[in-house]
């Protein structure tokens, strides 16, 4: 089983205790905002989504960490790989993405956790591209992708909202890995 390790979180499967800390950050409609129409969602719709994280686990190799902070013990939220059949124009593709509870941003958490997911792409699966798919607007979550060295490649409607997106793309020859420290896998 797979676990990334950074100076201040961990990144590991999901546990069933992990339901309700993650049934929370997705009640927050601040957090909310920028994914898919800006919809909440409940315990059960979170209980079925890490159901399906951890099925593509077994399906791909790759799935959505859960993030702890190494300090406290703390659920933050998810970061990881997976495959965005959400948007078909863009695969073949594997997306890194995050989601952090509102009290964990501005710490620069979501960079050091999809640092940590991006390196294992690279590094221990082999992928020579991965995307990251943004609403325009999001300006955070683009700040987060340029400080990964991903570049805008395209920008599209999602098929399921309507809402604009922009994709952006970091392929494995300008990949330059960060410092060991910054995730490292055991």
């Amino acid at each position: 089983m797979v676990t990334l390790e950074t100076p201040r979180l961990i990144l590991r499967r999901w546990r069933e205790e992990d339901i309700a800390p993650m049934a929370a950050v997705h009640a927050d409609p601040v957090v909310m905002r920028w994914i898919r129409d800006g919809g909440v969602r409940d315990e059960e719709q979170t209980r079925r989504g890490v159901r399906a994280w951890e099925s593509e686990w077994e399906s791909e190799g790759f799935g959505l960490f859960a993030v702890e902070i190494r300090s406290t013990g703390e659920l933050a939220g998810f970061t990881g790989l997976s495959v965005p059949r959400f948007l078909p124009e863009v695969l073949p593709a594997v997306e890194v993405g995050w989601r952090l509870g509102r009290s964990h941003w501005g710490q620069g958490l979501a960079t050091e956790a999809a640092t940590a997911a991006v390196r294992f792409g690279f590094e221990e699966r082999g992928l020579e591209r991965i995307v990251s798919i943004a609403q325009v607007g999001n300006d955070a979550s683009e700040r987060v992708m340029t400080k990964l060295g991903m570049r805008p490649v395209r920008e599209t409607v999602h098929p399921t909202c309507g809402r604009r997106v922009r994709v952006f793309e970091l392929r494995s020859d300008r990949y330059v890995a960060p410092p060991v420290d910054g995730g490292r896998s055991r």
